[in-house]
């Protein structure tokens, strides 16, 4: 047995979205018909339904009813699922009913079988032949990323662009741009049935290719490499495909969404120190070697915040657990090859934080650690957009001293110079204490001439009224500053 949320995850949030929760085991799909029973744990489709509010009422006794909009999204539908205790599904607006039935009766028998795929699916390799055989031509299937998801037997008889594709496992950039500026994908986004590019002069053979969609989403697309122009008869026969395929796409993607959400469950208690460290290096196959945990300033906004992930977990060499936590994402690397391949591929305009490497059963330390770095890049004390906790060490005693010490700011005579600061005082003294006997430095750091820097240290040094050239007056003035800035 399967509850509704389990089947809710396995197909995915492309097709399916929880309206009105309720925790039920489901055992079968039934089509609402008048007069017809509803057994207990069915998953009710309202294929054509004319009056909602009645047939949630009837359903009382199923697992869930199934709408489309607008009858899902309906405050009065939403009231009588809540009273019935039934719990209430929206399904997308383009979805076929027809593919839905076939794609939840796939997902109970996975659940019957205790299996994570069912065998009415096969194989997505099986798929590509089976549609090589239709279109007599060898096939690849491919995301919608232009990433190699299957492809079938006869590749011989095809391109080097195709010998690339299945060699790297993902289309070439070189041979993606010549598609593009022919217009291939502009056409594939557009929801044309089939697509026909003609061959190329740099020997790249025609392709016939097919886009594959759900519920209104391309999730991706087959690719025939053929002669010539197909026979319209085959190439509708090749399009047929597509909704087989689209179903076997969108379980994938559930499949991999639920090991994703898994994988960043182990990420998050091993983090927070919650759970045992060894234990989730061994389910993330974590290798026994020192790791860091990097924390990553997600940009603003839900999609930027996914991007970010999906360039994390396509990984660099060993790929890289990721978890997001509190607006951030963490992500645990192997210290001598994962760090530095992350530190490198991580795209600009975002704040990088990493911790000590440590072991496997310590990553809560190299979190905080990672924290602790972040927090000094987010005030500007140190300069981005990287910073490793065991290289910026000097700021980090000085900021634990200045934390420990208590209200020390408004000791000595730094309260006179903050309350005649006419906004360059303080910071010119702060630039100052930083860089000791390199005036010119400091003045860079202000964006000043050193002159300029000269004749403001003369006003802040009559302001203060103590000896700027006492060592422990230096740096007992820099610890106030710190802890102002820290604050």
């Amino acid at each position: 047995m399967i509850s509704v949320r389990g089947v809710v995850d396995r197909v995915g949030p492309t097709l399916l979205r929880v309206a009105v929760p309720a925790d039920r085991q489901v055992a079968d799909v039934v089509i609402a018909e008048r007069g017809r029973p509803v057994a207990a744990g069915d998953l009710v489709l309202g294929v054509s339904v004319a009056d909602p509010v009645e047939l949630v009422r009837a359903c009382a006794e199923a697992a869930a009813v199934l709408l489309k909009p607008p009858h899902a999204t309906r405050s009065a539908v939403r009231a009588a699922a809540e009273r019935a205790g039934v719990a209430l599904i929206e399904v997308h607006t383009g979805t076929s009913w027809a593919q839905l039935v076939w794609l939840l009766r796939s997902v109970l028998d996975a659940a019957a079988d205790e299996s994570d795929a069912s065998p009415e699916f096969g194989d997505l390799f099986r798929l590509a032949d089976a549609a090589a055989a239709v279109v007599d031509a060898p096939v690849t299937i491919e995301d919608a990323n232009s990433r190699v998801l299957a492809y079938s037997a006869r590749q011989d008889r095809t391109d080097p662009a195709r010998v690339s594709t299945i060699m790297g496992r993902r289309v070439p950039d070189d041979v993606l741009a010549r598609f593009r500026s022919r217009g291939v994908f502009r056409d594939l986004s557009r929801g044309r049935t089939t697509i026909f590019v003609p061959a190329q002069k740099d020997g790249t053979l025609p392709r016939l290719i097919v886009p594959i969609r759900m519920g209104g989403e391309l999730l991706g697309s087959m690719w025939a490499v053929v002669p010539g122009p197909v026979p319209e008869e085959r190439s509708a026969a090749f399009a047929d495909a597509a909704p087989v395929v689209a179903l076997h796409l969108l379980r994938r993607r559930a499949r991999e969404d639920a090991e994703r959400r898994r994988s960043a469950e182990l990420v998050r208690a091993a983090l927070e120190g919650t759970g045992s460290g060894r234990l989730a290096a061994a389910e993330l196959d974590l290798a026994d070697v020192p790791h860091r945990v990097v924390a990553v300033d997600v940009p603003a906004g839900e999609g930027g915040r996914l991007a970010l992930l999906e360039r994390l977990t396509e990984g660099v060499g060993r790929r890289p657990a990721v978890a997001d936590l509190h607006g951030l994402l963490y992500a645990v690397v192997p210290d001598a090859e994962g760090w530095p391949a992350l530190r490198t591929a991580l795209p600009e305009g975002v704040l990088v934080a990493a911790g000590t490497p440590v072991d496997v059963a310590e990553l809560a330390r190299s979190r905080g650690e990672a924290d602790e770095a972040l927090a000094l890049l987010r005030a500007g004390l140190v300069p981005g957009p990287v910073a490793v906790h065991d290289e910026v060490w000097a700021v980090l005693v000085l900021h634990r001293a200045a934390v420990a010490a208590g209200p020390v700011a408004e000791v000595g005579p730094l309260a006179r110079l903050r309350a005649a600061d006419d906004g360059w005082l303080v910071d010119t003294l702060y630039e100052w204490l930083r860089h000791p006997g390199d005036p010119r430095a400091a003045a860079a750091a202000l964006s000043i001439h050193p002159n300029t820097l000269r004749y403001r240290m003369a006003k802040v040094s009559e302001l203060v009224g103590a000896d700027l050239a006492d060592p422990d007056v230096r740096l007992a003035l820099l610890v106030q500053l710190v802890t102002l800035r820290w604050r």
